[in-house]
């Protein structure tokens, strides 16, 4: 994975200090949003004991309120906001440094030596797991199949998940494991893949993975902490102070409640519980969660699934895939079952927040909240639709007038723009990853990245969603460039409005008086690099309520 080497050693350099005192960041570069959403520059900024801010502006008129306080000088560095990613996956991000790496190899034969290699290094695993392949970078026109995983792991199971995390990769000992025959029959939603003798492939599409995970071993309480302290690490380390996690189960609340007690939780977790089965009748006894241990913690939204994935032609279409017609995708429930989930979870009093990235997935959704509105307020909820990813162009006005946030990801229109339009033709690609669509007519955008999916780093988001261009410059001009967004736009996606979706535009996402002391020193000024350059702008430091939680340290030269 391209930030996995260098992210997870700057995560080993990551500190966290209490302020022992009130403190004023002085002399410095910085810039924020302002109760109106509007960008503002200041020269210094002062918090006090708790981590609240007590003053932003000038450095006189904040030494003014900031008698008696340390002063940090920062030398004319760039300071902002703390940034937030809206769609994340924490122990996903975690579990990257614990598994085979396939996000890096270009080919079939690269990723099967990385899995070869991480078999031989790892022979005490009763498992072998990867993630983070794709087929479309290795060229095939096809997926890659049991044989080939069965030439380089044949002594146990072996499970690789795409990119996306919506199709499986298995060997034969893996299909034994699951119980996956000849006679086997696809589940709602999912799809075994098969040859024309109607033999399984060793691909699982979506709900069909759920045979493979019955039975993989879950991970050890010591293997869970491993890795929540790695993507913690990371998470700082990109200048992240909050992020929301797209579906977790009580053994992640757990931990996260844990490392809230304990101070150890550096990055604020905003936390959506994945459906409304076993795990949901647990955690939601005593109702939403909004704020625990100084905000450090949330759970007060339902994560659903309405469809997959563009890349595995799991995403719901309303007609067929453009490259492939024989076939639509897949919905993942009936029109009744996810409506019902929906209820559920509204009732409960949660934020309800789908995932749905094909046209016939995004409509889905937006008929079933329609319906609930007739019966539940939706706009005090601000419920989401996660991806928003290819939107009949006629439905987008649908999710102002429904008070439905899009929650979406710069970097999967950088990513997914070698096969998109292949996927969905040149007319439908009109009504996808359609930013400027959504902020014209209001809406505000929550921004992420769907990590470990693409990278966390947010100023690569940013970076994104300003060129439509991926870090290598490609493609020249921009992809469909007139949907990108405005510096300043890209910013408060990640920022304020990244803070509003998740109910805390009041104490975070903006450095405003009263609100947490949640910020970043950056090695360049975002808003005066070129263009091109804003993802490669480097985080010096990352403080969350008033405490350093990451700080790079220099290396010297050999």
């Amino acid at each position: 994975m391209h930030f996995r080497r260098t992210l997870l050693a700057a995560a080993a350099l990551a500190i966290a200090t209490a302020a022992n005192a009130g403190t004023m960041i002085d002399n410095a570069n910085g810039y924020t949003l302002n109760a109106r959403g509007k960008l503002v520059q200041f020269k210094a900024l002062a918090f006090d004991d708790s981590g609240r801010l007590v003053a932003v502006g000038s450095a006189k008129e904040v030494a003014a309120k900031a008698r008696g306080f340390r002063r940090i000088d920062v030398q004319g560095k760039t300071v902002l906001p703390g940034l937030i990613d809206a769609h994340g996956h924490v122990f996903g991000l975690g579990e990257v440094a614990t598994s085979a790496d396939l996000y890096s190899p270009a080919s079939l034969q690269a990723a099967q030596a990385s899995v070869a290699r991480f078999a031989q290094a790892n022979p005490q695993r009763k498992w072998v797991v990867g993630k983070g392949w794709n087929q479309e970078i290795w060229k095939l026109g096809r997926f890659p199949n049991v044989a080939e995983l069965d030439a380089v792991v044949s002594d146990r199971p072996a499970a690789m998940e795409r990119i996306d995390g919506h199709a499986m990769w298995v060997n034969s000992k893996a299909l034994e494991a699951a119980g996956i025959t000849r006679d086997s029959r696809d589940p709602e939603g999912g799809k075994i893949e098969r040859d024309a003798n109607g033999n399984a492939t060793g691909i699982l599409v979506d709900t069909a993975m759920e045979f493979v995970y019955q039975v993989l071993p879950k991970p050890t309480e010591a293997e869970a902490r491993a890795m929540l302290d790695g993507a913690l690490g990371i998470l700082s380390s990109v200048g992240l102070t909050s992020v929301h996690d797209a579906g977790i189960d009580v053994g992640a609340d757990r931990l996260f409640r844990d490392y809230a007690d304990h101070g150890k939780l550096s990055t604020r977790v905003y936390a959506m519980i994945g459906d409304v089965g076993a795990d949901f009748e647990q955690l939601a006894k005593n109702g939403p969660l909004p704020s625990y241990a100084d905000g450090h913690y949330a759970l007060a939204a339902v994560k659903l699934y309405s469809d997959g994935a563009l890349g595995s032609r799991g995403a719901a279409l309303l007609h067929p895939y453009s490259d492939a017609p024989h076939t639509r995708g897949l919905l993942f429930n009936s029109d009744a079952a996810i409506h019902a989930k929906m209820e559920k979870a509204i009732k409960a009093g949660y934020q309800v927040n789908v995932h749905a990235i094909g046209d016939a997935g995004n409509r889905q959704i937006l008929d079933s909240f329609e319906q609930l509105g007739k019966q539940y307020p939706l706009a005090a909820r601000r419920h989401r639709i996660e991806h928003a990813q290819v939107v009949q162009p006629g439905d987008i006005p649908r999710f102002k007038q429904l008070a439905i946030v899009p929650s979406m990801q710069p970097t999967h229109a950088t990513s997914d723009q070698n096969m998109a339009e292949q996927r969905v033709g040149p007319e439908r690609i009109k009504g996808a990853y359609a930013w400027r669509s959504f902020l014209q007519q209001g809406s505000r955008i929550a921004c992420g990245s769907d990590f470990p999916i693409e990278s966390p780093n947010p100023l690569q988001g940013i970076h994104a969603a300003v060129t439509r261009q991926d870090m290598q410059d490609v493609p020249r001009g921009g992809w469909h460039k007139e949907q990108a967004m405005t510096l300043v736009e890209a910013f408060r996606c990640f920022t304020l409005d990244a803070a509003w979706a998740a109910h805390q535009e009041q104490s975070v996402g903006s450095l405003e008086p009263g609100k947490w002391a949640d910020f970043i020193v950056t090695d360049r000024d975002l808003f005066k690099v070129p263009a091109a350059d804003i993802g490669k702008i480097g985080v010096l430091e990352t403080w969350v309520g008033g405490k350093q939680v990451f700080r790079k340290v220099a290396v010297a030269p050999q």
